[in-house]
């Protein structure tokens, strides 16, 4: 049973993948979003902004760019969920002799792949920018899995929406508050320079700790707490949003 989920999964995947071939606007669409911020705060704002820190100012800001890349990113997993499911392809699926899992599966993994792309491109054109790290091997890997752990949290955020949405809008839209919410986080200004009620909902919100994280690993320094906090909220929502992504996909083809 469990190798022919894999072998299931593994073809719907690569379905899916096909699709995005087939149309990469997709992940550049992705990456000009969190590339125009970089270039916007490094050569516009930049300047204005002090930050505590000894380091430049791309340096600081990279981790919270790549969470909005993965926030704008599975706004599409949600968008061609809608579609399939609307198309009845769904339907079709069910009729075949195929895991029900592998269907959903497929979708997440590949935003897993195509959010790693964008990711990339991110990084490389933030190298071009003068990003500088001296992040040892185990650092970038620490960084790549909690990059891919936050990358199947929101996406079974965005399997939610996408069964659960009544128009292609809504199946994309609910993105955006996660895109913002990096801006109220420590990502481009420390939280002890905001107000605060603000200051307050910035340091006990997920984003700030998981950028925390990733800008200890890529300084070299002591993650300290901000590591078990980070993995708590990402954890915690992956677990209830595949729980309540998998009770509505069962509801749907009931």
């Amino acid at each position: 049973m469990a190798r022919n989920v894999l072998a299931d999964t593994g073809t719907l995947t690569g379905r899916s993948l096909t699709h995005i071939l087939r149309s990469p606007d997709t992940i550049i669409t992705t990456a000009v979003t969190p590339i125009a911020l970089m270039l916007l705060f490094v050569y516009v704002l930049g300047g204005a902004i002090h930050t505590g820190s000894t380091g430049s100012y791309i340096d600081y800001m990279l981790p919270g760019i790549l969470l909005i890349t993965i926030a704008s990113g599975i706004a599409y997993t949600s968008y061609r969920l809608f579609l399939d499911l609307q198309g009845g392809i769904f339907e079709r699926f069910q009729s075949m002799p195929i895991a029900r899992s592998s269907v959903l599966w497929a979708h997440v993994l590949t935003s897993v792949v195509a959010n790693v792309v964008s990711v990339a491109i991110v990084i490389g054109v933030s190298l071009l920018m003068g990003f500088r790290t001296g992040a040892s091997v185990g650092a970038w890997l620490a960084v790549a899995g909690i990059l891919i752990l936050f990358t199947l949290s929101l996406t079974w955020l965005a399997v939610i929406a996408g069964l659960s949405a009544k128009t292609v809008d809504g199946a994309s839209a609910f993105s955006y508050p996660l895109i913002f919410l990096p801006f109220i986080s420590s990502a481009f200004v420390p939280t002890s320079s905001m107000p605060g009620p603000v200051a307050w909902f910035a340091e006990n919100q997920p984003v700030t700790s998981i950028v925390n994280t990733i800008r200890a690993l890529f300084d070299g320094t002591s993650v300290g707490s901000s590591i078990w906090i980070a993995l708590a909220w990402m954890v915690g929502i992956l677990l209830v949003a595949y729980a309540v992504a998998v009770a509505i996909y069962k509801r749907k083809l009931s």
